[in-house]
Protein backbone atom coordinates (compact mmCIF):
# COMPACT_ATOMS: atom_id res chain seq x y z
CA UNK A 1 0.00 0.00 0.00
CA UNK A 2 2.71 2.42 0.77
CA UNK A 3 4.41 2.21 -2.50
CA UNK A 4 1.46 2.31 -4.59
CA UNK A 5 0.74 5.57 -2.76
CA UNK A 6 4.53 6.81 -3.18
CA UNK A 7 3.82 5.97 -6.88
CA UNK A 8 0.86 8.00 -7.07
CA UNK A 9 2.41 11.20 -5.12
CA UNK A 10 5.41 10.71 -7.46
CA UNK A 11 3.02 10.93 -10.56
CA UNK A 12 1.22 14.12 -9.28
CA UNK A 13 4.25 15.92 -8.89
CA UNK A 14 5.72 14.89 -12.10
CA UNK A 15 2.20 16.41 -13.57
CA UNK A 16 2.00 19.33 -11.26
CA UNK A 17 5.86 20.60 -12.05
CA UNK A 18 5.44 20.05 -15.66
CA UNK A 19 2.13 21.87 -16.06
CA UNK A 20 3.98 25.03 -14.95
CA UNK A 21 6.41 24.11 -17.83
CA UNK A 22 5.50 26.22 -20.80
CA UNK A 23 4.08 24.07 -23.85
CA UNK A 24 4.93 24.92 -27.20
CA UNK A 25 3.33 23.72 -30.30
CA UNK A 26 4.31 24.92 -33.95
CA UNK A 27 1.15 25.96 -35.89
CA UNK A 28 0.30 27.41 -39.05
CA UNK A 29 -0.70 31.51 -39.16
CA UNK A 30 -4.60 30.03 -40.29
CA UNK A 31 -4.61 28.55 -36.62
CA UNK A 32 -4.37 32.15 -35.07
CA UNK A 33 -7.21 33.79 -33.70
CA UNK A 34 -7.85 37.05 -35.80
CA UNK A 35 -6.96 39.57 -32.69
CA UNK A 36 -3.49 37.85 -32.78
CA UNK A 37 -3.52 37.53 -36.48
CA UNK A 38 -4.25 41.20 -36.86
CA UNK A 39 -1.07 42.00 -34.66
CA UNK A 40 1.34 39.44 -36.42
CA UNK A 41 -0.06 41.72 -39.60
CA UNK A 42 0.84 45.45 -38.04
CA UNK A 43 4.23 43.92 -36.55
CA UNK A 44 5.57 42.08 -39.85
CA UNK A 45 5.04 44.21 -42.32
CA UNK A 46 8.22 44.61 -43.68
CA UNK A 47 9.67 41.44 -41.90
CA UNK A 48 10.01 37.85 -43.05
CA UNK A 49 7.84 35.57 -41.62
CA UNK A 50 9.96 32.30 -40.20
CA UNK A 51 6.91 30.82 -38.21
CA UNK A 52 4.78 30.76 -35.59
CA UNK A 53 3.95 28.37 -32.32
CA UNK A 54 1.30 28.13 -29.44
CA UNK A 55 2.13 28.11 -25.75
CA UNK A 56 0.71 27.48 -22.76
CA UNK A 57 2.30 28.88 -19.44
CA UNK A 58 0.49 28.84 -16.04
CA UNK A 59 -3.00 28.15 -17.69
CA UNK A 60 -2.21 30.67 -19.96
CA UNK A 61 -2.19 30.63 -23.89
CA UNK A 62 0.01 32.52 -25.97
CA UNK A 63 1.30 32.76 -29.40
CA UNK A 64 5.33 33.50 -30.64
CA UNK A 65 5.76 35.16 -34.37
CA UNK A 66 9.20 34.36 -35.44
CA UNK A 67 10.75 36.87 -38.34
CA UNK A 68 13.27 38.55 -39.52
CA UNK A 69 13.39 42.44 -39.78
CA UNK A 70 16.70 44.03 -41.53
CA UNK A 71 18.80 40.61 -40.91
CA UNK A 72 18.16 40.48 -37.67
CA UNK A 73 15.69 38.09 -35.89
CA UNK A 74 12.74 39.19 -33.57
CA UNK A 75 10.27 37.02 -31.85
CA UNK A 76 6.97 38.40 -30.33
CA UNK A 77 4.77 37.00 -27.63
CA UNK A 78 1.24 37.99 -28.06
CA UNK A 79 -1.57 36.80 -25.61
CA UNK A 80 -5.27 35.82 -27.10
CA UNK A 81 -6.54 39.43 -27.14
CA UNK A 82 -3.65 40.20 -29.41
CA UNK A 83 -1.33 42.24 -27.03
CA UNK A 84 2.26 42.49 -26.95
CA UNK A 85 3.73 40.59 -23.91
CA UNK A 86 6.86 40.44 -24.59
CA UNK A 87 9.65 40.96 -28.01
CA UNK A 88 13.18 39.59 -28.44
CA UNK A 89 14.84 41.64 -30.79
CA UNK A 90 18.54 40.65 -31.65
CA UNK A 91 20.85 43.81 -31.47
CA UNK A 92 24.69 44.15 -32.96
CA UNK A 93 27.73 43.64 -30.29
CA UNK A 94 28.63 47.25 -31.37
CA UNK A 95 25.17 48.87 -31.04
CA UNK A 96 25.34 47.60 -26.95
CA UNK A 97 25.83 49.96 -24.06
CA UNK A 98 29.15 49.83 -22.64
CA UNK A 99 27.94 48.93 -19.44
CA UNK A 100 25.86 45.92 -21.00
CA UNK A 101 28.44 44.74 -22.79
CA UNK A 102 30.67 45.06 -20.36
CA UNK A 103 28.72 43.06 -18.44
CA UNK A 104 27.71 40.23 -20.64
CA UNK A 105 31.29 39.92 -20.68
CA UNK A 106 31.84 39.40 -17.60
CA UNK A 107 29.07 37.20 -16.80
CA UNK A 108 30.23 35.25 -20.03
CA UNK A 109 33.59 34.77 -18.66
CA UNK A 110 35.98 32.88 -21.05
CA UNK A 111 32.76 31.90 -22.88
CA UNK A 112 31.88 33.79 -26.25
CA UNK A 113 28.81 36.06 -26.77
CA UNK A 114 27.21 35.03 -29.94
CA UNK A 115 23.78 36.48 -30.08
CA UNK A 116 22.45 39.46 -28.22
CA UNK A 117 18.76 40.15 -28.16
CA UNK A 118 16.83 43.04 -25.78
CA UNK A 119 13.76 41.60 -23.87
CA UNK A 120 10.99 44.19 -23.73
CA UNK A 121 8.06 43.81 -21.95
CA UNK A 122 4.93 46.34 -21.55
CA UNK A 123 6.60 48.89 -23.84
CA UNK A 124 9.91 48.67 -21.38
CA UNK A 125 13.08 46.97 -21.72
CA UNK A 126 13.79 44.61 -18.95
CA UNK A 127 16.86 43.03 -20.29
CA UNK A 128 19.55 41.83 -22.45
CA UNK A 129 20.18 38.42 -23.03
CA UNK A 130 22.87 36.89 -24.33
CA UNK A 131 24.09 33.27 -26.26
CA UNK A 132 27.41 32.15 -25.12
CA UNK A 133 29.42 28.97 -26.46
CA UNK A 134 32.18 27.46 -24.21
CA UNK A 135 33.33 24.04 -25.06
CA UNK A 136 31.23 23.29 -27.61
CA UNK A 137 27.96 24.12 -25.41
CA UNK A 138 25.37 26.47 -25.61
CA UNK A 139 24.12 28.88 -22.83
CA UNK A 140 21.78 32.01 -21.86
CA UNK A 141 22.56 34.95 -20.12
CA UNK A 142 20.83 38.08 -18.72
CA UNK A 143 21.68 41.44 -17.68
CA UNK A 144 19.46 44.19 -16.64
CA UNK A 145 19.55 47.74 -18.86
CA UNK A 146 22.18 48.49 -16.49
CA UNK A 147 24.24 46.24 -17.49
CA UNK A 148 24.35 44.21 -13.91
CA UNK A 149 24.02 40.17 -13.75
CA UNK A 150 20.49 38.54 -13.50
CA UNK A 151 19.10 35.23 -12.91
CA UNK A 152 18.28 33.82 -15.86
CA UNK A 153 14.74 34.99 -15.13
CA UNK A 154 13.85 38.37 -15.51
Amino acid sequence: MNIRRASIISAVAVLVATSAVAEEKKIKRSDLPPAVEKTVAEQSAGATVKGFSKETEKGQTFYEAEMVVNGRSKDILINTNGAIVEVEEEVAMDALPADVKAGLQAKAGEGKLVKVETITKKDKLVAYEAVVTKGGKKSEIQVGPDGKPLDHEE
